[in-house]
């Protein structure tokens, strides 16, 4: 059992409540699911779709075939209508399209008369689609109405009914008519977590005790922001919508200076602004998490599409030389253990940390059993007041072994925290001579760097022991790339996938270079047109990979098209 639905429209017609509805009930009845987006930059107008693909299987990422095309607008019909498979049906309301088709795969549902058949307003139409596709799967309708009762909690009785109504009109009406319906079901499982890449973000954040986030709203990270602060009161965080992007990293810096674990998020346009901060961030060794979700560049771009095309712009934003860590999580699961780790290693070396993400990733939804709570660590790494006002003079940038200095948190000692923007010594005063410079450079960059390379954990390993082709990929195209290696097994291959991606972990606990030099071929699959992990890979450690696999049209990688590229 694997099937796909698509729902296409218009912005402002309800698309993704009615996909987000779906996958919902799905889930609950203990499908896997895997939802996917497609939107454009308007409000209201243009051509948007919302993909479902749900299995019996656990799935990670959307396929090509579309079964059901829930079409509420002429273009989703005339662009995807040769996506349907042999069985495809199209569902539509004739009224809405004002357009009526012949044809066997063909499946007209009076959305709005149906509606406004069971007293309920127009906007009710999409309640009956949704009940509809349950209809025509043959699924369970019961589910919807928890979440018809959800969704509308400060609604009043009868209007939570009228939607209920609405929801059984469409479910009968698509089981009675259509006939073409041929659906296997196989039993579900227990109910499923459905997670999106931005909420698994903010959840991390949580876990880490984020209590203060600063943002300017930008594509596609704003979801972040808003699921912090449907949540602000509940976990005590302050959340600030700065009015540019500057403001939202130096509120940010300032909140963590003051002593409270601080993130600010953005995508590439509004990052450029924040490399100043970012700078600021790295010389005065003050913690932060920057969450950098891509979208295709330069400039505006594509605002609501997606691409990997920022990876060596985190690695060198800023201007000097100081450390940085950067994750680029494959799915939500690890996008919740990571944004952790980021804020563990960011105040444990007193460096910033980017978590990178995508339009494709913060806006896809996929199915788990639960969360790995395995690491999320919560470690306080703030000297105290013993071990600072017993110390004599509290030197906030001491010079130390490992490169980290005494952390602590103004107010609390009897110490004054002197730190500056400009070079300074370990008391933090500006200093103007060559050898205390010499020796700050080496305790940011080289001490810290030393220490953190041994924090990185390998990349994950799937395939068989000695494969013949090997597919090393990062970030958000884990779940492609492993669908792939896993429904080719003809062709022994394996995939090597890195979430974290700078530094580059070491050999030490798994030889992951040993694995590509051994292999026949090596290929990159990435978002973007030049490579940029594989020029990455090759800076780092010297091995080269024999080919790449890029897409650049702001579209993510289909399953069948990665196949093809194969």
């Amino acid at each position: 059992m694997d099937y796909t639905i698509k729902i296409g429209g218009e912005a402002g017609q309800g698309i993704q409540t009615v996909g987000d509805a779906l996958a919902k009930v799905l889930s609950r009845l203990g499908y896997h699911v895997f939802t996917s987006q497609d939107y454009e930059s308007r409000i209201r107008g243009g051509h948007n779709f919302y993909q479902i693909r749900v299995s019996d299987r656990p799935i990670r990422a959307p396929r090509r075939p579309v079964d059901i095309l829930m079409a509420f607008d002429r273009a989703s019909v005339t662009l995807h209508q040769g996506e349907l498979t042999e069985q495809g049906i199209i569902v539509y309301d004739p009224l809405q399209l004002k357009e009526s088709f012949s044809g066997p795969q063909y499946l007209d549902v009076p959305f709005v008369k149906l509606a406004t058949d069971t007293g309920a307003k127009e906007i009710v139409a999409n309640t009956v689609a949704t009940g509809a596709i349950l209809g025509m799967l043959g699924f369970p309708i019961d589910p919807l109405f928890d979440i018809i009762a959800r969704l509308l909690k400060r609604k009043d009785d009868e209007t939570r009914e009228q939607n209920r109504r609405a929801a059984t009109a469409g479910y009968e009406y698509a089981a009675k008519n259509c006939g073409r319906c041929a659906f296997t079901l196989r039993p579900p499982g227990a109910p499923k977590m459905l997670m999106g890449g931005n909420d698994a973000i903010g959840l991390g954040a949580l876990a880490a005790d984020c209590r203060f986030y600063s943002a300017y709203p930008m594509t596609p990270s704003t979801g972040i922001m808003l699921f912090l602060s449907a949540r602000a009161k509940e976990y005590g965080i302050i959340v600030e919508q700065a009015e540019d992007e500057i403001a939202a990293i130096n509120m940010a810096l300032g909140a963590s200076f003051a002593g409270v674990r601080s993130m600010t998020g953005t995508s590439g346009g509004g990052f450029a602004l924040m490399t100043e901060g970012l700078s600021l961030a790295a010389m005065t060794e003050t913690p932060i998490v920057i969450a950098l979700a891509q979208r295709p560049g330069p400039a505006t771009g594509l605002p609501t599409k997606t691409e990997q095309a920022d990876l060596l712009f985190a690695l060198n934003a800023g201007h000097g030389e100081f450390p940085r860590v950067i994750f680029a999580p494959g799915d939500p699961g690890q996008a919740v253990s990571l944004t952790a780790k980021a804020f563990d290693l960011s105040q444990k070396y007193q460096i910033p940390v980017f978590v990178m993400t995508d339009q494709y990733l913060a806006d896809t939804q996929w199915t788990m059993d639960g969360l790995s709570l395995e690491y999320l660590p919560m470690r306080d790494w703030r000297a105290d007041a013993g071990q600072v006002d017993g110390a004599g003079e509290y030197r906030r940038h001491a010079f130390t072994s490992t490169g980290v200095s005494p952390l602590a948190v103004p107010g609390k000692t009897r110490h004054v925290v002197v730190t500056d923007s400009d070079e300074h010594g370990e008391a933090g005063h500006i200093i103007e001579d060559g050898e205390t410079r010499k020796q700050m450079v080496e305790k940011r960059l080289f001490l810290k760097m030393n220490n953190i390379r041994k924090e990185i954990s390998p990349p994950l390993f799937l395939g068989p022991a000695q494969p013949e082709t090997v597919l090393v990929s990062w970030g958000s195209t884990y779940g492609v790339v492993r669908e792939t290696v896993e429904g080719m097994p003809e062709k022994k291959m394996a995939m090597l996938h890195f979430s974290e991606v700078f530094p580059l972990p070491g050999i030490e606990a798994f030889d992951y270079l040993e694995v590509l030099r051994r292999a026949k071929r090596t290929i990159s699959v990435e978002m973007n047109a030049t490579g940029q992990f594989a020029r990455l890979l090759r800076d780092e450690t010297g091995y080269s990979v024999t080919d790449m696999i890029l897409r650049y049209d702001g579209r993510p990688f289909l399953v069948e098209e990665l196949m093809e590229g194969l």
